[in-house]
C-alpha cells in the first residue's frame, strides 16, 4: 500500500492507523504548500487533489478519511480498530466523521485559510475568530459525549482515536488551544503510542 500525505494535515490520522495495523506500507511525501496535490501524477490518482490517498495492493485507489480508515479497520481485523458489531462500527464512524466534518471543516478550516470563508482580508479576523469558537465547541461537545474511558469508545482503542487526535494535534500544537481535559489526557496517550511516535517521526513532527 502507498499513503499520500502532507506533513501535519489531516492524512496524519491515517497514517496512525496504518502504523497501528502493522502491515508494510509506503508512506509518500506530498505537501500541500508545495503544490504536491495538483501535479499531474498526483491528480491522475486522486482528481480531488486531497489527502489522504491510500493506493492498495491491487493498484485501487481511495480517497476521504473517513472511507480510508473504515476500510483499513475493516480489512485488517487482527489489529482490532474497528469493533465488530454494526453498533460498535456506526459509533465509531460517528466520532470519525464529526472530528473530519465538523471540528476539521468547520472550525479549523476558517482557522487555517480565511479566505475560502471571506474574499475581504478586512473580514479574515473574524472567520479566525469563528474557527477557534467551532473548534472549542467541536471539542466540547465530545467531551461531554465521551462514552469512553482512556479511548473514545468503550470496546477500547479504534480509528476514533486516530481521527480525533490529528485535530487535537492541530489545536495544541499549531494553535496553541486548551483542550478539555478529558480530550487533553487522551492527546497525551496518544502521543505515548509507539505508532503515533512513529508516524509524527516519518512526518518530520517529532
Amino acid at each position: 500500500m502507498k499513503l499520500y500525505y502532507s506533513p501535519g494535515a489531516c492524512s496524519l490520522g491515517i497514517h496512525v492507523i496504518l502504523e497501528e495495523i502493522g502491515r508494510p506500507f509506503e508512506a509518500v511525501r506530498s505537501p500541500i504548500k508545495e503544490g504536491a496535490l495538483q501535479t499531474p501524477e498526483f491528480q491522475a490518482l486522486n482528481p480531488k487533489g486531497k489527502v489522504p490517498t491510500l493506493v492498495r495492493d491491487d493498484g485501487s485507489v481511495l480517497t476521504q478519511f473517513t472511507a480510508i480508515a473504515f476500510w483499513l479497520g475493516a480489512a485488517n481485523p487482527g489489529a482490532g480498530l474497528l469493533p465488530a458489531d454494526p453498533e460498535g462500527q456506526a459509533r465509531a464512524l460517528e466520532i470519525v466523521d464529526f472530528a473530519t466534518g465538523s471540528i476539521h471543516m468547520q472550525g479549523f478550516s476558517r482557522l487555517f485559510n480565511q479566505a475560502r470563508f471571506a474574499p475581504s482580508e478586512a473580514d479574515h479576523p473574524k472567520v479566525k475568530e469563528q474557527g477557534a469558537a467551532l473548534a472549542a465547541k467541536g471539542f466540547a461537545d465530545v467531551d461531554r459525549m465521551w462514552k469512553g474511558g482512556d479511548w473514545a469508545l468503550p470496546s477500547g482503542y479504534s480509528v476514533a482515536d486516530a481521527a480525533l487526535f490529528f485535530v487535537e494535534f492541530w489545536a495544541v500544537k499549531r494553535m496553541g488551544m486548551s483542550l478539555p481535559p478529558r480530550l487533553q489526557a487522551h492527546f497525551e496517550r496518544m502521543l505515548a503510542r509507539p505508532a503515533v511516535q512513529r508516524a509524527l517521526a516519518t512526518e518530520g513532527l517529532a
